[in-house]
């Protein structure tokens, strides 16, 4: 079938013989739901008149396509298939498209439009006639893991959110020139059981080359942003480890575990903490010095300012903590130097270390990868078909390797909370968030329309998104932070946002979003990494994992977008506002030629969604930022004229930060006990430390 398939792409055709086609403008010629669905209007010399052809599924029609109407072939999953009588009737798809586009999951009960695609009328065809509706169910395999018989009237309910942090009725405007499919590798259990269990050995053997080479415990956080900033630089076949890197050695973890030498300067509250925090830095400070290989003048001034600093404290019993404070930065500024000079060598050790155990890591995976393609006769060596040089509406990553059969994945419910099992290993996610990936992946796959692989896909990706930010309490959901549902609602309103950048099949709000990785997400509508994609125009939100490295490489990626494209192009960039010392990434954006208008949101006065909001209690939904954050609209010139951020737009902007996430969030329980409050403000104490840990140089 793929070699079939490649042929006719050779030929340029879609069947029918219809050969020597001249492709139209799709963006003028079809209407834009038929684009985004992947029809596209060509001339058939041979019969010297136009035909449609299906570039996802290579069917070909004389007549325009009607929505609506499914078609095995062409509409695998029923996406476009109309509504599904609920309880024996016809669904009144004018009722439904009456109501109120978007609102919160709190003010309105759950409607069949959240499952259902309604029939959209296309111009140019009749629609006088009942479009019939799909005589099978996607999904069927899912219900009946759920023990539900595809028969029941209940099975719309289950798969049913309750409450929506999303639209996934917002249609793209991000337009793109039309690419290959991926030759990556397509995921299996087995493949990613093997992986998780390596990137755990890795995690452990940071620790332990922390705890032994230099007394202390990793930097918090500092492993996930390694693997960040790596994955920026590098060049290797594995989605998630970095094998092929330039220069071995990472700035991101050298710099977070020379911050932590010669000990992790925690913020303080009292007198005592900062008397004592003083004393420890100073012991550290001569320990270390005193046991490297360290020049004889950086020992005499290093041992000079600990005695000396040993005098201060058994002489001034009375200093306050002000007083403590101020020794202590005294003390690292004259020691600091000459301890980070003895430990430099240690460090870059234990970084190429952990780099060089990820490369045999990735032999591993790859080898085992390949051998599962081989039993199962598949080649890891495809053809690279040929791509016509045209304009679409961006569409999910597609992969050319074709995905072997899947083992069997068990799946579970407890209170709400749907527990994927494979070999032992379970990975969890609430009913809301599953059934949001039923949702995306019915939207986006094409080669599973019985829903056979569903089960093991999502069992895939979530212990992927588990091991890239570990398995710690509150450990990466400072990383995976997403925007309130007002703000997204406001950016589209008000900018024509349809896109985020930076996002991932469990805190997306779009249905169309850049991710990590593209071998797991692309079946869940995940167009591929940000810095691999290449938009013609179409209007943006970016908001990157805080990693320094990356945030640099977003920049230097969008400004090249912005030079290239004359069509209207928008970012709307969301950064920490870090300025001791100011990140590059803000230093360039603030410079930049593209700017068009900057806002800064003050800490503690507006909110992120929690990072493990597919996972997390309801009143954990939404934290306070614990630093401010910078807002910048990079806009070439027909971006600003189309998506200009006026004052009045920019108010209105402001004013939906305004309303708390948290509050509605609590408003359905009239009181909440004391013990859940603290929880929630020890929580977004531990994301304040996890945001900041890479960058705090002073513990006051």
């Amino acid at each position: 079938m793929a070699a079939a398939g490649r042929a006719r792409r050779r030929w340029g055709g879609g069947g029918g013989g219809r050969s020597g086609a001249r492709c139209l403008q799709p963006l003028a010629s079809c209407p834009d739901e038929l684009v985004q669905a992947g029809w596209e209007k060509c001339w058939s010399k041979r019969e010297n008149r136009p035909y449609y052809f299906n570039r996802f599924t290579n069917q070909s029609l004389w007549e325009m396509p009607v929505l609506g109407q499914h078609d095995v072939i062409s509409d695998p999953l029923g996406l476009n298939a109309a509504p599904m009588p609920l309880e024996g009737g016809v669904a009144d798809a004018s009722m439904e498209s009456k109501q109120r586009k978007r609102r919160f999951s709190e003010e309105v009960p759950p409607s069949g439009n959240s499952m259902k695609k309604s029939k959209m009328d296309v111009p140019g065809n009749p629609a006088a006639q009942p479009v019939p509706s799909s005589p099978s169910i996607p999904g069927t395999s899912v219900l009946k893991a759920w023990c539900v018989s595809p028969e029941d009237k209940q099975q719309a309910a289950l798969l049913r959110p309750t409450e929506v942090y999303w639209d996934l009725d917002v249609q793209t405007n991000a337009v793109i020139k039309q690419r290959a499919p991926s030759e990556v590798l397509p995921p299996h259990p087995e493949v990613e059981l093997l992986r998780s269990q390596l990137i755990l050995k890795l995690r452990q053997h940071y620790r332990e080359l922390c705890q032994q080479r230099e007394g202390i415990d990793p930097p918090r956080e500092s492993f996930n942003r390694w693997m960040l900033e790596r994955k920026v630089v590098d060049k290797g076949t594995d989605p998630l480890l970095p094998s092929d890197c330039e220069p071995v050695v990472s700035p991101s973890m050298f710099r977070e575990i020379m911050n932590d030498i010669p000990i992790r300067l925690s913020r303080i509250k009292f007198r005592e903490e900062a008397k004592r925090l003083l004393f420890k830095y100073a012991e550290a400070a001569k320990r270390l010095i005193e046991s490297r290989s360290a020049s004889p003048d950086s020992r005499k001034v290093v041992k000079w300012n600990v005695e000396d600093t040993f005098s201060w404290l058994r002489r001034d019993h009375s200093a306050s903590k002000e007083d403590y404070m101020d020794r202590l930065e005294h003390l690292r500024k004259q020691c600091g130097p000459h301890v980070s000079a003895a430990a430099k060598d240690s460090v870059e050790g234990i970084c190429s270390k952990i780099y060089y155990i990820s490369l045999e890591y990735v032999k591993r995976i790859r080898e085992k990868h390949l051998a599962i393609l081989k039993e199962n006769n598949i080649s890891a060596e495809v053809e690279a078909p040929e791509v016509q040089d045209r304009l679409v509406y961006c569409y999910p990553m597609r992969l050319a390797i074709p995905s072997p059969p899947l083992p069997s994945v068990e799946m579970h419910m407890e209170n709400n909370v749907a527990c994927v099992r494979y070999k032992g290993e379970m990975v969890k996610v609430s009913r809301n968030y599953f059934s949001k990936l039923w949702l995306l992946y019915r939207y986006s796959c094409i080669d599973d329309s019985g829903f056979e692989k569903f089960l093991p896909r999502v069992w895939c990706l979530l212990r992927r998104y588990q091991m890239m930010f570990g398995v710690g309490l509150y450990e990466g959901t400072g990383l995976q932070g997403a925007l309130p549902v007002h703000i997204f609602e406001a950016l589209h309103k008000l900018f024509g946002v349809s896109f985020e950048c930076f996002a991932s099949p469990l805190n997306c709000y779009f249905k169309q979003y850049c991710s990590a990785f593209l071998d797991t997400d692309g079946y869940f509508g995940s167009r591929g990494p940000c810095l691999d994609f290449f938009p013609i125009s179409g209007s943006f939100e970016a908001n990157p994992p805080f990693c320094e490295e990356l945030m640099d490489a977003m920049v230097s990626h969008f400004e090249k977008l912005l030079e290239s494209s004359s069509e209207p192009l928008s970012f709307i960039v969301f950064i920490p506002e870090w300025r001791d010392p100011p990140t590059p990434a803000l230093t360039r954006m603030e410079q930049s030629k593209f700017k068009r208008h900057q806002l800064i949101l003050p800490a503690f006065d507006h909110e992120y969604r929690s990072g493990s909001q597919h996972i997390c209690k309801k009143e954990e939904m939404y934290y306070k930022a614990v630093h401010n954050t910078a807002v910048l609209f990079l806009q070439n010139s027909a971006g600003f004229a189309k998506w200009e951020p006026t004052p009045e737009r920019l108010q209105e902007l402001v004013a939906a930060y305004k309303h708390s996430g948290r509050t509605l969030s609590s408003s359905s329980s009239s009181s909440s006990s004391s013990s859940s409050s603290s929880s929630t403000v020890d929580k977004e104490r531990e994301l304040g430390r996890e945001q900041s840990s890479s960058r705090e140089t002073n513990p006051n």
